[in-house]
């Protein structure tokens, strides 16, 4: 990753509210994505309303603290703007990575008006009703795989930023394919000041396996 000369200035309010109205949403959307893909027993969830549609949310303590503590650590980060992608990247039982759930954000930091939170609730609950159809797009997980919370950052937090969260989040060392990816849309949308993309990421038919 390159540092970059980079306003990290607090955001307007405007910008702020939508970063945490964002970090609660990515919070939800995760735990539903880990319920699709079946990694652990339907009990480890219950059903919740949120945003006016059922979703499954993590009832299994260690399961939600981690998708809770790993999305929120990234909330100082978003306001700041430096966050570009946040990844739920699943692994075959030989680490290899075989299917990524993509959330790429743009949030305008010059935008100083109020949020109109019903508005941007509304445009982010369609990732929600969406994600439980999309399942056929997804691949089958095979047994024993593995999966983690990755972020993905357009510049560098300076020390004194990244210390707000070096307990939660470090640098990775994850595998990443050598071939571009094959890339599946599922949702986007654009409500001032806040943008968000879904995708899926699938390794290329050419990628060499390890």
């Amino acid at each position: 990753m390159e540092r970059k000369d980079n306003n990290q200035a607090k955001a307007p309010q405007g910008a702020g509210e939508a970063a945490r109205i964002l970090t609660e949403f990515l919070e939800v959307a995760i735990s539903c994505i880990i319920f699709l893909k079946g990694v652990y027993p339907h009990g480890a969830f219950e059903r919740r309303r949120y945003m006016n549609v059922v979703v499954h949310r993590a009832r299994h303590p260690q399961l939600r603290d981690y998708i809770h503590s790993s999305v929120n650590g990234l909330l100082p980060f978003i306001q700041k703007g430096l966050v570009e992608r946040v990844v739920v990247i699943f692994f075959d039982n030989e680490d290899f990575p075989i299917e990524r759930f993509v959330f790429k954000v743009n949030l305008n930091l010059s935008y100083g008006s109020k949020v109109e939170q019903s508005d941007l609730e509304f445009s982010l609950r369609s990732f929600l009703i969406k994600l439980p159809v999309s399942e056929s797009l997804t691949k089958l997980l095979p047994r024993g795989c593995r999966w983690e919370i990755t972020a993905y950052f357009r510049a560098l937090p300076e020390a004194s930023t990244s210390k707000d969260s070096e307990l939660i989040w470090i640098p990775t060392d994850t595998k990443q394919w050598q071939q571009p990816p094959l890339i599946t849309p599922i949702k986007s949308m654009n409500s001032e000041p806040l943008g968000v993309q879904l995708y899926l990421e699938h390794p290329s038919l050419s990628e060499p396996k390890p």
